[in-house]
């Protein structure tokens, strides 16, 4: 009988013991930094001569390692791989591939500080968003493990007595995994984890800015006892690799994590249909959001500043569901931005070795440019009452900042910043306030602060977002409580973490027997 599942607790350090084991996984991970990475294709190890390096945002003198970086003719050798690898595996248990997770959740659970160490590394998170980060990752193999052993004997369909009837999922074939950087461990392992244990063999396209942690997640995959070829390595440009695999024919299916622009162009390029090919290539996609705290009158004040700030601010902005834009009803504003620009004035920004730091760095140039652009675009759209300021001398640090007064129509209440940015807006009343949130093309995660249960009512009806969430922030939502994606061009409402996802990675097939 198979354990039920529950998630991954979140680490408390605020107990001295717990400190103390994180800074011995800051010491262990220091103890490997700068150290080079191989393609993993078909288990064999390989080495080119481009590299992806990557380096701490944080400190950019600093390297986390050197990753191998994969020409066409890699991806060709790996999608050749795992199409063979893919004959042997579709046919495998189902028992022993939910096996191979939980065992490989076992030796990350063992890892953990670690992990989550490496997190602060390559990715700049705080403590305690890398914990989180990495007991997603526990939560998803877990998850899905379980998830596949209740799939594994099909629906029960109806019968006649002249006949007998059966409705099984079978694998897809070979998936493109091109994960993010973001939650460079949880999504990345979730992606991976949920194609695996379908029956799928996978080619893995990391981010480039965080490229080592997948390395490491491979090894765990290894020790773990997958068969070589089921999980290939290959790290590259999208451009040379990930549209070359997008492309391929032998390519069953792309499961993508990333910005709209990215994953619109996946979907677009997959829907072309090469010689070859004889499918059509099925899109998993979670692209982004531009996501609304709502706070009427009846509200917490409290709660609802300290909602804002935690959802805007956490890991410096950088969720697909951190809160970018506050509406706030016109008698509770000034009170709820009062006390938020306090509560972001306290904050402390810097490099996250230490768990007292709350907020740490953006994770490369290009995003703190894209970012201190839109705060240039927010001083002429409303009025600067927190931050503004960056510094990427040593690492790219942004503070975390408050525009007021700004306009439901303007730039920044529109477009996705991907940074420490909120935007604070005046609604007249409740309908003005939801009409505001739903003004946007996206629709992955809301929060309305309320004590008034009409406005919940309401809220759950028209508020149109994939993740609605009373009473608390817009982010954190947590393996099979809170299963994860959004509506519009946030995605294809792949609600990763909940019971219908390894059905993205399967199709049905019905078998009838005349008696």
């Amino acid at each position: 009988m198979v354990v039920p599942y529950k998630h991954e607790p979140f680490t408390d350090f605020k107990v001295e013991e717990n400190k103390l084991e994180f800074e011995k996984g800051l010491m262990v991970v220091q103890s490997y930094l700068n150290k080079n990475y191989d393609l993993v294709i078909g288990g064999e190890r390989i080495s080119t001569k481009d590299k992806i390096v990557s380096v701490n945002p944080a400190n950019k003198q600093e390297v986390i390692g050197t990753v191998s970086k994969a020409t066409q003719e890699h991806a060709e050798k790996a999608m050749n791989i795992a199409d063979e690898t893919f004959e042997v595996w579709r046919k495998s248990k189902p028992e022993m591939r939910a096996d191979i997770l939980f065992r490989a959740s076992a030796i990350v659970r063992r890892r953990k500080h670690e992990f989550s160490a490496l997190l602060v590394k390559e990715a700049g998170k705080p403590w305690n968003e890398a914990d989180a980060d990495t007991a997603e990752a526990i939560d998803f193999m877990e998850y899905y493990g379980r998830q596949m052993l209740s799939l594994k004997n099909g629906v029960k369909i109806e019968s006649r007595p002249i006949e007998y009837n059966r409705f099984n999922y079978i694998p897809l074939g070979v998936g493109v995994i091109i994960s993010p950087w973001n939650f460079a461990f949880a999504i990345m392992a979730g992606m991976t984890a949920a194609a695996v244990v379908s029956g799928n063999t996978v080619l893995l396209k990391p981010a480039s800015t965080t490229p080592v942690v997948a390395a490491k997640f491979i090894e765990v995959l290894e020790e773990a006892g997958l068969p070589a070829g089921v999980v290939n390595y290959v790290p590259g440009s999208g451009a040379e690799v990930g549209d070359y695999l997008v492309d391929h024919p032998r390519t069953r299916f792309i499961s993508f994590t990333g910005s709209r622009d990215v994953g619109v162009r996946i979907y677009e390029r997959a829907a072309k249909v090469h010689e070859g090919q004889i499918w059509l290539k099925r899109v998993i996609a979670e692209m982004g959001g531009k996501d609304t705290v709502v706070v009427d009158s009846s509200a917490d004040i409290e709660l609802a500043a300290q909602s804002i700030v935690a959802s805007a601010f956490g890991f410096s902005g950088q969720k697909c569901s951190a809160c970018s834009r506050a509406v706030i009803l016109e008698d509770v504003y000034d009170q709820v931005l009062d006390r938020a620009v306090q509560l972001t004035k306290n904050l402390s920004l810097g490099e996250t070795i230490s768990p007292s730091v709350y907020m740490g760095p953006v994770i490369d140039q290009a995003a703190f440019d894209k970012i201190m652009s839109y705060i240039e675009i927010g001083k002429k759209e409303g009025e600067l009452v927190a931050g503004g300021h960056g510094d990427n001398s040593q690492g790219f640090f942004i503070e975390p900042t408050i525009f007021a007064d700004v306009d439901e129509n303007a730039r920044l209440m529109k477009e996705e910043i991907f940074g420490p940015v909120v935007a604070f807006c005046k609604a007249k009343d409740f309908d003005h306030a939801l009409k505001i949130a739903n003004n946007t093309d996206y629709g992955l995660t809301g929060a309305v602060l309320t004590n008034n249960r009409a406005h919940i009512e309401k809220a759950r009806e028209d508020f149109h977002v994939g993740n609605l969430y009373f009473n608390r922030g817009c982010t954190g939502a947590i393996v099979g409580y809170q299963p994860f994606g959004g509506f519009n061009m946030s995605g294809t409402d792949s609600k990763a973490g909940g019971p219908d996802y390894l059905l993205l990675h399967m199709q049905a097939k019905t078998t009838s027997e005349m008696l």
